[in-house]
């Protein structure tokens, strides 16, 4: 979820520090500290000297394909009839355990 956040922030304003993912995700500072130290270790983020964040290639890659299927879920599931508000609520919990052949078939029969 911390590498889609930052990539949806990273679309809606030039730099993104940890406080604006705090903000967006409504998780506590030590939270989000903490998960930022362990996915800069891992490297798929990079923290500048100002405490911006910037998603690397791994992490990118990772944040666009969640990020994707929340999309693709979010439309489907309010073509069908489910409210935006529950179609959202739904696609976040799923978008992250759905697997991929699954999420394919649903995409290419709501295109």
């Amino acid at each position: 979820m911390y590498l889609e956040t930052i990539h949806v922030l990273s679309q809606e304003m030039e730099n993104v520090r940890s406080i604006d993912i705090c903000k967006k995700m409504n998780f506590s500072k030590p939270s989000v500290s903490r998960a930022m130290k362990n996915l800069k270790n891992d490297g798929y983020i990079d923290i500048d000297e100002n405490g911006y964040i910037t998603l690397k290639e791994k992490g990118k890659k990772i944040a666009e394909k969640i990020y994707e299927r929340h999309k693709i879920l979010t439309a489907g599931f309010i073509k069908i009839g489910v409210s935006p508000e529950t179609a959202e609520e739904d696609a976040c919990r799923i978008e992250h355990v759905i697997s991929d052949e699954t999420f394919e078939v649903i995409k290419s029969h709501i295109k």
